[in-house]
């Protein structure tokens, strides 16, 4: 078993060039859908904070977005992973083990610890997640638990995709992976010391970013109808594989359009000192109407005008 066996011999330069174009114009699309969100709803806010609620709202959506994306990619890393493997064991016993010297010891390893290999291939796909998030496609403005939440919808987002491709009947097994991840999100919404408020927090923080979820899905729906249309994506490679490439396509656009900084242009630059500024600001101002006002319900009373004997 190559690596040939699941690419597509076709698939040369101009091709790709093609389809990352695709993938660009889609995430560009995808962006400015956030953005005209963001822009509607900073509607209802104040004009003198108006432009640092959108700066900030906008860079903040559309990072999350980004680590969708990148949560994404990284779960289909292992559930590719593992079909590729899982496809080579099936082949190496319909064969006989003819073939397949070389790999006897592969093999062994993944009859004998199956569930500790996929074990590890989900802790390298939350190392390939750091990876991304942090050094690949920096995304500054999301705090640990906005990063947490969303990584927890890319696991949903994955698990969505592996569902509609059993239900299309795509020839390999997803059970295992689903499993896999769907404990991972059971055990991230309820833990041993959770109350039932945590539990309801977790849900909301879930619903909070749907909209993100639906917009990602759409995505990588056209750009996979696209790709196996034109031929860039093969069916005899798994849907599985053809749903890896386009992902690895679409944060390549991801990397191109944040690192060219683009976002700064259209909703400027975040600068958390101003808006700390800002903040102090109106906080001083509400201290000085405070005491405005206390200084003018104090004129309402003359000590020299109240007669203090009745407390003796």
């Amino acid at each position: 078993m190559t690596i040939e066996a699941y690419i597509n011999p076709n698939f040369g330069w101009i091709q790709k060039i093609i389809f990352l174009a695709a993938a660009f114009i889609a995430i560009v699309i995808c962006v400015a859908l956030i953005l005209m969100g963001v822009k509607i709803s900073s509607a209802g806010v104040s004009d003198s904070g108006r432009r640092n609620y959108f700066c900030m709202r906008a860079h903040g959506r559309v990072q999350l977005f980004y680590e969708m994306m990148i949560s994404a990619t990284s779960v289909m890393s292992f559930a590719c992973a593992y079909v590729i493997i899982n496809h080579i064991y099936s082949t190496y016993e319909e064969a006989g083990g003819m073939g397949y010297e070389n790999m006897k010891a592969f093999i062994s390893i993944w009859e004998d610890w199956k569930d500790f290999v996929l074990l590890l291939l989900i802790c390298l796909s939350c190392v390939l997640n750091s990876i991304l998030d942090k050094l690949i496609i920096p995304l500054k403005s999301l705090s640990k638990e906005e990063k947490a939440s969303i990584r927890l919808l890319g696991m949903f987002y994955a698990i969505l995709i592996l569902v509609y491709l059993n239900f299309i009947g795509d020839e390999s097994e997803y059970s295992p992976v689903m499993m896999y991840y769907l404990g991972l999100m059971v055990g991230r919404f309820v833990y041993f010391d959770a109350s039932f408020m945590d539990f309801i927090e977790n849900i909301k923080n879930a619903f909070k970013n749907l909209p993100l979820l639906i917009l990602g899905l759409l995505t990588t729906g056209v750009l996979c109808f696209f790709g196996f249309n034109a031929g860039y994506l093969l069916e005899r490679n798994y849907y599985i594989v053809g749903v890896f490439y386009t992902h690895l396509f679409m944060l390549l656009a991801v990397f191109i359009i944040h690192h060219s900084r683009v976002l700064n242009l259209i909703a400027g630059k975040p600068n958390k000192n101003k808006i700390a500024e800002e903040l102090n600001d109106e906080y001083d101002a509400y201290e000085e109407d405070m005491e405005q006002d206390y200084e003018g319900e104090s004129d309402y009373f003359d000590e020299d005008d109240v007669d203090f004997k009745w407390i003796k």
